[in-house]
C-alpha cells in the first residue's frame, strides 16, 4: 500500500522529535462526536515503559486520544501467557480496536482473529502470510535506519571494534542486526562486529553484563535493540565512557553524552496514522502497510549532531538519498547479508 509523505524533515536525513506533530487536527475535526471509539494495546513483556517499542507504541495512542478524541487504554503483559488473557479482557470490555505491540504476540492475535471474527485487530511490527480479513498489519524498514547507524558507528568507532546486542534472535530483531552491520561494514569494511542475544526484552542485568562483556573485548560503541535490556546495557556504557547507540525512539535522554544516536522506528507515527483512518472509516482488515525512508518513518533522531561531526553526518545523508533512489538494498536477513558483503 503506497503511504502520503508524511512531513518534510527539518535536517536531510535526521528525523525530527516534532515529527508529525500538529498534522491531524483537534478531536473535534477528526471524530466530529459522532461516536466514541475505544482503542487498547497489549504490550509485550518489556512493558509500557521500556524507553523503547512500547513506550512508542504508547505515545502514538497518547495522541491519538488528544487528537482524534478516541479513548485510549493499555493492558501491560508480564509473560507470555498473558497475552490471550489480555486479549479477552478487551474483547469482553468491547473495546473497538485491539493492538498486539511486537512480532511475540503475532501467533496470540492470529488465533484471536479467528475466534472474534467481528473484533477489528491492529497487529504492529509483524504480519500474516494470509492476513485475517479483521486485522491490519503494520511493518518498518527498520533495516534502514539500522544501517544508518551502523554507518555512524563504523565512522566513530577508533577501536575498530563494535558491538550488537539483540532481544531475541527473531526475524524482526534480526532486521536491526544485519542492517547495522551493513552499515558498519559499508563505512570501514576493516571493522570488527560482535554481535550476542540477551534471549530477553526486559532483563537489564543482561543487558549490562554483555556490554561489559563486549566492551573488555575492545567494543567502544555498541548498538543495541532489545527493548528494556537497552537500559542496562547503556548504563555500562555510560559507566565505561564507551558510546551506545539506542533503538526505536530516541534514547539519548539514557545518557546524553554516550548515546551516540538512534535507530529510530516511529512506531508512534504508523499506530497513530492506522486509528486515524479507523475513526475515519478507512481501516482495511486483511491488509499491511510498511512504512520507511520514503515516508521518513524510520531514520535517526536530530540529536545525532551533538555528538557526531558534520563530516559524517553528510556521509550518512549521502547514504540516505542512495537509499531512496533505490541505489542500496539493506540486508534484513544473514544470506543478504553475505551477499551485501560481497558486493562491497
Amino acid at each position: 500500500m503506497k503511504l502520503k509523505k508524511l512531513v518534510t524533515l527539518a535536517m536531510a536525513g535526521i528525523i525530527s522529535t516534532s515529527f508529525l506533530t500538529g498534522c491531524a487536527g483537534n478531536s473535534e475535526s477528526s471524530n466530529n462526536g459522532d461516536e466514541k471509539y475505544t482503542v487498547a494495546m497489549i504490550t509485550d513483556v518489556a512493558g509500557v515503559n521500556d524507553h523503547s517499542f512500547n513506550q512508542s507504541a504508547w505515545e502514538g495512542l497518547q495522541r491519538a486520544e488528544k487528537e482524534l478524541g478516541v479513548e485510549v487504554k493499555y493492558l501491560e503483559s508480564k509473560q507470555d501467557a498473558d497475552y490471550t488473557t489480555n486479549i479477552d479482557t478487551l474483547v469482553d470490555e468491547e473495546v473497538d480496536l485491539i493492538l498486539g505491540v511486537g512480532a511475540k504476540l503475532a501467533p496470540t492475535i492470529e488465533e484471536a482473529a479467528k475466534n472474534y471474527p467481528e473484533q477489528k485487530f491492529l497487529m504492529v511490527d509483524e504480519t500474516y502470510e494470509n492476513i485475517p480479513s479483521n486485522v491490519k498489519t503494520v511493518l518498518f524498514d527498520a533495516e534502514q535506519s539500522a544501517y544508518l547507524v551502523g554507518l555512524i558507528a563504523g565512522k566513530m568507532s577508533e577501536t575498530k571494534n563494535v558491538g550488537f546486542i539483540g532481544g531475541l534472535d527473531i526475524p524482526v530483531i534480526n532486521t536491526f542486526k544485519y542492517g547495522y552491520m551493513a552499515g558498519v561494514k559499508t563505512a570501514d569494511a576493516n571493522c570488527e562486529i560482535q554481535a550476542q542475544y540477551a534471549n530477553s526484552f526486559t532483563d537489564q542485568a543482561k543487558g549490562k553484563a554483555i556490554a561489559n562483556q563486549m566492551i573488555s573485548k575492545n567494543a567502544d560503541t555498541i548498538f543495541i535493540a532489545g527493548g528494556d535490556v537497552g537500559t542496562g546495557a547503556i548504563e555500562a556504557i555510560k559507566e565505561a565512557g564507551k558510546y551506545g547507540i539506542g533503538v526505536d525512539r530516541d534514547q539519548s535522554d539514557l545518557a546524553p553524552e554516550n548515546v551516540l544516536t538512534s535507530a529510530i522506528k516511529r512506531v508512534d507515527a504508523g499506530i497513530f496514522e492506522t486509528v486515524k483512518d479507523f475513526v475515519e472509516g478507512k481501516f482495511e482488515g486483511g491488509t499491511s502497510t510498511t512504512y520507511g525512508l520514503e515516508e521518513d518513518a524510520v531514520g535517526i533522531p536530530e540529536s545525532t549532531k551533538n555528538l557526531v561531526p558534520q563530516d559524517i553526518l553528510d556521509f550518512v545523508n549521502g547514504q540516505i538519498e542512495k537509499l531512496k533512489a533505490g541505489e542500496i538494498s539493506v540486508p534484513k536477513t544473514e544470506e543478504e547479508y553475505n551477499k551485501f558483503i560481497e558486493n562491497l
